[in-house]
């Protein structure tokens, strides 16, 4: 890439990291020539903390499995996670954490509700038993629906086919001639269930039959005809993941798993806050040794590296607060700041790796250009070896950790590809200007 037009694209990026980076200013200046107030612009995309640094409320839920058969303890478990953590979206509560965990026989829920001060209502809001039911519309539904403007699902009345008469649901897949071959969910009603699904179906024959799950519609298939025996089966134009994950909202009501609450307790953001100032103390410090090291070994180099290690700081930053928008939600925990202070010292090891393979090349009697181009060429394997061994590490921690040690999984990685970003296309930009001029 040319120089000059990799020295645009880093301005470009770099301004536009320090937008997403700067807090609002004391005072309100306007852009000259465009006459946009600068305050418009920034503060729109703040950091995304965790419960170890806002504060709010933490719940250890522990399930009943005494009456789950072995082979559908997972499962279960699964529903009442999956459960759980829909409840806490449609409660509302941002940046939720809902996780499962089995250590042994014990199976539990941990639920993270950051910004939610008050235990006893996120108790009450996730300690409820599922309930799954399936309504049918009545004659006079769709009068009242266009009348009120309320979608006749809404105005659907219960029949007393509920989850209890339900034994599985499971994704599977039609065939034959003129049959769906997509996912499907086929499901099984138990002996009382069977009887009470045969007479609902004959009786609402060419009409939706809405399935709710806490008063909430999760599917409206339509009766093609009467059912018999139990076993039916929702067709529709599902993804595999669609068909999924409506499997497990009904085996959540065929499942229900008692739930007591082991743990409950409220973190304060006092303790968040001392933990963010000392976090950025530390990353502060971090940051100015790394700069006095590099400029006092390598002299101008370490300089340029420097500044690179500025770029870099910027462009992690923004990566942290855009989240969401391109990539993932990325929330900040105290996990996730020693991630990123760790990569910080990590991000200078490229630039350590060219610089000495360029004093090797200007030992051998290289001139300068030329020993910058090899010192890069000679020294990617090394830094691409290095990185790519880090990054694994990082996918194993995410694959395997538990939700602290993900956090500090995502910035590592993220920091070393930012690294070889700025090591590789910011700092060579800047050395080929210098070396040029």
């Amino acid at each position: 890439m040319n120089s000059r037009v990799s020295l645009t694209f880093i301005i470009l990026i770099t301004l536009a990291a320090i937008l997403v980076d700067l807090p609002k200013l004391p005072w309100n200046p306007k852009i000259p020539g465009i006459n946009i107030e600068l305050n418009n612009l920034l503060g729109r995309f703040p950091l995304k903390l965790g419960l170890d640094l806002q504060g709010g409320t933490e719940l250890v839920l522990e399930t009943q499995m005494d009456k789950i058969d072995t082979e559908s303890k997972d499962s279960a478990l699964e529903s009442a996670r999956e459960v759980i953590e829909r409840r806490v979206n449609l409660f509302g509560v941002s940046e939720a954490l809902v996780q499962s965990s089995k250590v042994g026989d014990t199976r539990r829920i941990l639920v993270e509700l950051p910004g939610l001060k008050d235990a006893s209502s996120a108790a009450e809001l996730v300690g409820k038993t599922a309930l799954l039911e399936f309504r049918e519309i009545s004659a006079s539904a769709s009068a009242e629906a266009s009348r009120s403007g309320i979608p006749e699902i809404f105005l659907s009345q219960s029949t007393g086919l509920t989850g209890a008469d339900l034994k599985k649901a499971q994704v599977t897949y039609g065939g034959g001639i003129g049959a769906s071959t997509g996912p499907q969910v086929s499901i099984e009603f138990t002996a009382d269930g069977a009887k009470k699904f045969a007479e609902l179906t004959s009786k609402n024959i060419g009409k939706p039959l809405p399935i709710f799950l806490d008063n909430q519609p999760i599917s409206a298939p339509r009766v093609e005809q009467e059912i018999l025996g139990g076993n039916a089966v929702i067709t529709g134009q599902f993804s595999v993941e669609e068909a999924k994950n409506l499997s497990i909202q009904l085996n959540a009501g065929a499942l229900p798993v008692p739930i007591n609450i082991v743990e409950q307790r409220s973190i304060g953001p006092t303790l968040g806050q001392q933990s963010v100032n000392k976090s950025l103390t530390a990353g502060i410090v971090g940051l100015g040794v790394v700069v006095i090291y590099m400029v006092v070994h390598y002299g101008i180099l370490g300089l340029i590296a420097s500044f690179s290690l500025l770029i870099y700081t910027a462009i992690i930053l923004a990566i942290f607060k855009t989240g969401g928008l391109i990539l993932p939600p990325i929330t900040l925990t105290l996990a996730g700041i020693a991630g990123f202070i760790l990569s910080i010292g990590m991000a200078v090891d490229a630039n350590i790796l060219i610089f000495e393979r360029m004093k090797e090349e200007k030992r051998w009697g290289k001139p300068k250009k030329i020993a910058l181009e090899l010192g890069f060429t000679r020294a990617w394997s090394s830094i691409w070896a290095s990185n790519v061994s880090s990054l694994i590490t990082a996918v194993i921690l995410y694959s395997f950790g538990t939700s602290l040690v993900r956090g500090f999984a995502v910035t590592l990685a993220i920091g070393v590809l930012v690294s070889m970003f700025t090591a590789v296309v910011v700092t060579r930009t800047f050395l080929r200007i210098i070396v040029r001029s």
